[in-house]
């Protein structure tokens, strides 16, 4: 009896090659745009704690509350270069000191100067950020805007005048928006 053996010819091998490299790019491609989004996603999450964390400042201080920002808004880039009295408790300073101390943490924050390394210097915070805080009577809105890696294809054209206001235009901008009363 004699058996007929039949091997893949190297045809179907570098077909079988060809297949396998194209599924693995595209794997490859998917776990790059998933690591964008989730990094995005974090950056996201930072933002909304920046906006809250200066609105619960600002809650704990109200008799200053036209001096967080204006009805024009008040920009902010990073913090000012005179560090201000230290306020850990808001007995030990008073009003206009826990102003300065609280504006002066939360940009720290922002900008990344509260998390340093020796090697690469801030790590902490949002890339180019930069915040605007609006105060008419007792209404709040918080516009905080960042550098992302992600070319966005919209404008901020959809955004309410305040964010218009706060200059956040940009192919690479993201940006977070909280409105909230403060009595």
């Amino acid at each position: 009896m004699s058996f007929k053996r039949n091997g893949f010819s190297l045809i179907e091998v570098m077909v079988s090659l060809v297949i396998l490299v194209i599924g693995l790019i595209g794997i490859f491609n998917l776990h790059i745009v998933s690591k964008q989004g989730s990094f995005e996603s974090f950056q996201q999450t930072q933002a909304s704690y920046y906006a809250n964390d200066i609105i619960n400042r600002m809650r704990l201080n109200v008799s200053e509350l036209s001096n967080y920002g204006s009805s024009a808004g008040t920009k902010y880039t990073s913090p000012s270069s005179t560090r201000p009295k230290e306020c850990s408790n808001a007995n030990l300073c008073s009003t206009s000191e826990l102003l300065a101390w609280d504006l002066y943490e939360w940009q720290s924050l922002f900008v990344g100067d509260l998390e340093v390394s020796s090697e690469e210097g801030s790590v902490g915070g949002l890339p180019s950020p930069e915040a605007c805080i609006f105060v008419n009577s007792n209404d709040v809105t918080v516009v905080i805007t960042w550098q992302t890696v992600r070319n966005f294809n919209a404008s901020n054209e959809n955004y309410s005048d305040l964010v218009k206001l706060c200059d956040s235009s940009g192919a690479k901008r993201r940006i977070y928006e909280v409105k909230t009363a403060i009595y």
